[in-house]
């Protein structure tokens, strides 16, 4: 998943709780909108890399935090872990049991909101998210639910899109054609070590961060614009909002921002996209 919000201040109190949970509600929408498993499925080396960096293990306790169709959950329960996968958009839900089905694995799946997570305090071994959790509106309330459920000792594993890479300003360039709703801290924070730090506070005895790439590979700019516009739920609602003169501006500028971090040459497409990889240990 990916900064819907781009352009908020990265220190901006949150609003009431009410305008809040209107924003959820437009979110829910958004994310349940075209076919995120689509884009999502191309994913999954983060969720691997992930496991592989908090050193997931067999019997572990794993919590996937806003799963989406499950790539991190199912990366744990490869290692044998015993996973649980948790989002708000239950078709998301139903695509990650279609997968856990066909290879074979056990893997829980609960429809939930990683503000209010249903789980007792400590619960789990290694508590997870991959282009998820960043997007809840309310970064505190999110971060105090990833601390609770995770056990003395144990592992907070994140993948957060950057503000300064493609990703990010793949998001900015919609948002000056969509603008967000003012006064929140936009997602993209997450992948800034600092933002994470103050989030957790002396709530984990360190945070381990790490820049990595992952490489979008489609055969053209015009492949890649294709897919997002008609199933990645931001961009399929920002194209949806826009007359067709203002939408035709936005694939302009999208081409030109796609071929601007293109490496792929002349037969493809290969463009890396910056994020950052933290694993906290809990107190």
């Amino acid at each position: 998943m990916f900064d819907a919000f781009p352009n908020m201040p990265a220190h901006t109190p949150a609003r009431p709780a009410l305008e809040l949970d209107a924003l959820k509600t437009r979110q829910h929408a958004t994310w349940a909108s075209g076919d995120y498993a689509v884009v999502g499925t191309t994913l999954q080396i983060v969720g691997e890399t992930l496991c592989e960096t908090a050193d997931v293990r067999s019997g572990e306790r794993v919590l996937d935090v806003a799963t989406g169709n499950g790539n991190a959950a199912l990366a744990a329960a490869r290692r044998f872990a015993r996973t649980t996968g948790v989002d708000y958009v239950p078709a998301l839900l139903d695509k990650a049991a279609q997968r856990a089905r066909a290879e074979g694995l056990a893997l829980e799946l609960i429809e939930a909101d990683a503000e209010a997570l249903p789980f007792d305090d400590a619960s789990f071994d290694v508590v997870m998210s991959t282009f998820g959790v960043m997007f809840a509106p309310d970064h505190a309330k999110a971060a105090a639910e990833l601390v609770r459920v995770c056990r003395p000792g144990g592992r907070i594993a994140l993948a957060s899109w950057t503000p300064s890479g493609f990703v990010g300003e793949l998001l900015t360039t919609v948002g000056h054609h969509v603008p967000p709703p003012p006064g929140l801290v936009r997602p993209s924070a997450w992948g800034v070590r600092a933002h994470v730090v103050e989030l957790f506070g002396e709530e984990v005895a360190e945070v381990v961060a790490t820049r990595r790439e992952f490489n979008f590979r489609y055969a053209s700019a015009a492949h890649f614009i294709d897919v997002f516009r008609r199933f990645y739920g931001p961009t399929h609602k920002a194209f949806a909002a826009l007359d067709p003169l203002r939408a035709s501006l936005l694939e302009a500028e999208i081409e030109a921002l796609v071929t601007r971090f293109d490496r792929g040459g002349e037969h493809a497409l290969v463009v890396p996209a910056e994020y950052l990889e933290v694993v906290a240990t809990r107190r």
